[in-house]
């Protein structure tokens, strides 16, 4: 009976595997939403302790979430788009530097023979670059002019998304409830303490590490604008995503700043160390606060792990897989530490004999 009740939970799980794969397309603002509801709720929930009830305490938390959203968007993206063009329009003269300074002071230094940097051939790269980017652009707003359903889909799709978040938000306890009354008793206490500490190692990082990024990504940002870097929010927001890392989104922002500093600049020594003393607060506060209190030791992988577990991510499912890798990997190893507890009770690692001491 047993065996059978498992290869019904197995049929089950492969079934549920090919609807989700079949639905594939229609699931993106269902995700989203369930995201957007799963990040809110503990909101939700603080507010009603304070006595509030359930659907004003959704509606304050749905409201903060929009205004949040529209407020980056409308502060950060002209900003960030002025500073990609004048990204854009330096690369020329950076190029030439590096083959008139640049590579002569590394054949200098390192006693090598480094060819110089072809300037008509990037030149060429880039502009077919463009010119491709334009005809695909141009195809791209022909299709969707000659398919107004599909864009009409599309737009309908991410219209949901906000409807989704609200009413998930809204009946996220009753929806957690039902699925627990679904479980078999016998299992329910062992299925509930794994779901918990999932879903803590998921609150530590899709909130705490999140949390984390975006207030890097603010030290950084803000920190090299005062000093007058006029790729600061650029360099901010590739360091702050890059945190994910450990010390890598630290190493990748000092370089390019140093970098940056130095060709804005001139070679003068104040602003380089104030790009360091920027790094250095936001390193500082990320060690000293922001990680102990915001993430702490729930999430359980090594530096080593995390870029394995990017890594692996991008190579089997692209960029999404990447965003997706380290929630999954968390999860796995949480799976994976009771697998190591009951292999080590077990009569395979005690020869014969289960362990009997606690």
């Amino acid at each position: 009976m047993k065996d059978r009740n498992r290869w019904l939970l197995l049929l089950g799980l492969i079934l549920l595997a090919g609807l989700v794969y079949a639905l594939r397309p229609i699931l993106m603002p269902f995700l989203v939403g369930a995201l957007f509801a799963y990040l809110g709720n503990p909101l939700v929930h603080r507010l009603m302790r304070f006595g509030w009830s359930r659907t004003a305490a959704v509606t304050v938390t749905f409201s903060s979430l929009c205004l949040v959203g529209i407020s980056a968007m409308v502060l950060l993206l002209p900003r960030l788009w002025e500073q990609l063009v004048y990204l854009e329009s330096r690369i020329p003269s950076v190029l030439r530097w590096m083959n008139r300074h640049g590579i002569p002071w590394l054949e200098n230094k390192l006693h090598v023979n480094i060819d110089r940097l072809d300037m008509d051939l990037i030149t060429q790269w880039m502009t077919a670059f463009w010119r491709g980017a334009d005809a695909s652009t141009s195809e791209l707003l022909t299709s969707i002019a000659q398919s107004g359903m599909h864009i009409a889909a599309t737009l309908g799709l991410i219209g949901l998304i906000p409807v989704v978040t609200f009413y998930l938000l809204l009946d996220w306890d009753e929806l957690l409830r039902k699925i627990r009354d679904m479980l078999p008793r016998r299992l329910e206490p062992r299925l509930v303490e794994l779901v918990e500490e999932c879903d803590s190692v998921l609150a530590a990082f899709l909130r705490g590490q999140l949390l984390v990024m975006v207030s890097l990504g603010m030290i950084y940002g803000l920190g090299l604008q005062l000093v007058g870097l006029k790729l600061a929010i650029v360099i901010g927001l590739v360091a702050g995503l890059a945190s994910i890392i450990p010390y890598f989104g630290f190493s990748l922002g000092i370089v390019t700043a140093t970098i940056v500093a130095l060709f804005q600049f001139g070679l003068f020594l104040k602003p380089v160390l104030l790009v360091w003393a920027v790094f250095g607060i936001g390193q500082i506060m990320e060690s000293w606060v922001l990680q102990p209190y915001l993430v702490g030791d729930r999430i359980g992988l090594p530096p080593v792990g995390v870029i394995f577990a990017i890594m692996a991510g991008g190579q089997l499912f692209g960029f999404f897989g990447m965003l997706l890798a380290l929630p999954v990997a968390a999860i796995i190893v949480v799976l994976l530490r009771h697998v190591h507890a009951g292999y080590l009770d077990s009569h395979w690692y005690h020869g014969g004999e289960p362990r009997r001491d606690a």
